[in-house]
């Protein structure tokens, strides 16, 4: 499975969308954005898998995402 992160600007945003994918059954993980995303404070989800789908139930449920990386 290929791994993706998804930089979310607050730690609330990115507990909201983490509770989101939970509901779709795709499972991620909490961290701070990596520096090569972000060039200040915000909070990622990193999962495996279909990043397509993931990025899909985000847009409709309008949780608004910085950056998405693969790998």
């Amino acid at each position: 499975m290929k791994k993706y992160t998804i930089a979310f600007g607050s730690v609330t945003t990115a507990i909201k969308a983490q509770s989101v994918l939970a509901k779709n059954s795709i499972s991620t993980e909490v961290v701070r954005t990596p520096k090569n995303l972000s060039s200040g404070c915000g909070y990622s989800l990193v999962g495996y898998g279909d990043i397509l789908r993931a990025t899909e139930i985000l847009d409709r449920h309008r949780l608004v995402y910085k950056s998405v990386m693969e790998g």
